[in-house]
């Protein structure tokens, strides 16, 4: 142990290990999603799709306000308008 550099005793408890727990969370979400794809191809396809349409919608509604919410809704939703025409 003393050559490891593993000297001090591990505490254990009940909320100590949620940091490490929680960040192997997205891995876990993606393994998941990727459970429902039969090929890789179709999964690259899919999240290739839903990355750029998740980017460009996503705002994070709770950093601003109702009228700026709205306001760039209708711009983003516009401008992906005018791209799929």
């Amino acid at each position: 142990m003393k050559d490891l550099k593993a000297t001090r005793k591990q505490e254990m408890g009940r909320w100590l290990n949620n940091r490490v727990e929680n960040s192997h969370l997205p891995f876990r979400r993606r393994e998941r999603a990727m459970q429902r794809f039969r090929q890789m191809k179709t999964l690259q396809k899919f999240s290739g799709v839903h990355a750029a349409f998740h980017n460009h919608f996503n705002l994070e509604r709770h950093l601003i306000s109702r009228p700026d919410f709205k306001a760039q809704r209708s711009a983003a939703l516009a401008e992906w308008k005018s791209l799929a025409i």
